[in-house]
């Protein structure tokens, strides 16, 4: 009986550890999804529903947002507060040549904030839809 609730207790800590790493690293799922399926071109527009992936301590906290993209490049952010409503990331931000950011398969390079802030913005909408299975066929039994 002792041996069965140990087994049951360690079964649960490692069920509790394995969820908050599953959840505390959104940005390597994302990631993941579109190294596999690829994404779409993004136009130069705003783009809502876009996710926020701030790196912090080797994880990563993903926040809802909007971005403005111009000539390829992310020219504005926006974080999206609990209400809905939208507020504009007001800090100088770069990538590692100290240029505006680019998008590379729906996510952009590494970005840079002045106070030393680390993210990327993850074009979510922009994933390419899971890759369809073909359908198998039984042939007759009389051929």
């Amino acid at each position: 009986m002792k041996r069965h609730l140990l087994i049951l207790i360690v079964l649960f800590i490692s069920g509790i550890s394995y969820s908050q790493t599953a959840t505390s690293d959104c940005f390597k799922r994302l990631e993941e999804a579109f190294a596999k399926r690829g994404s779409m071109s993004i136009a130069d527009a705003i783009h809502t529903n876009v996710i926020i992936c701030f790196f912090e301590d080797g994880n990563s906290r993903c926040i809802s947002g909007k971005v403005r993209v111009e000539n390829g490049t992310i020219t504005s952010i926006f974080l999206q507060n609990e209400d809905n409503s939208y507020e504009l990331m007001d800090k100088k931000f770069y990538n590692v040549k100290k240029t505006a950011p680019i998008i590379i398969n729906g996510i952009t390079e590494l970005i840079t904030t002045i106070d030393g802030e680390k993210l990327k913005i993850v074009f979510f909408e922009k994933l390419k839809p899971k890759k369809q299975n073909y359908k198998e066929i039984n042939l007759p039994d009389d051929l």
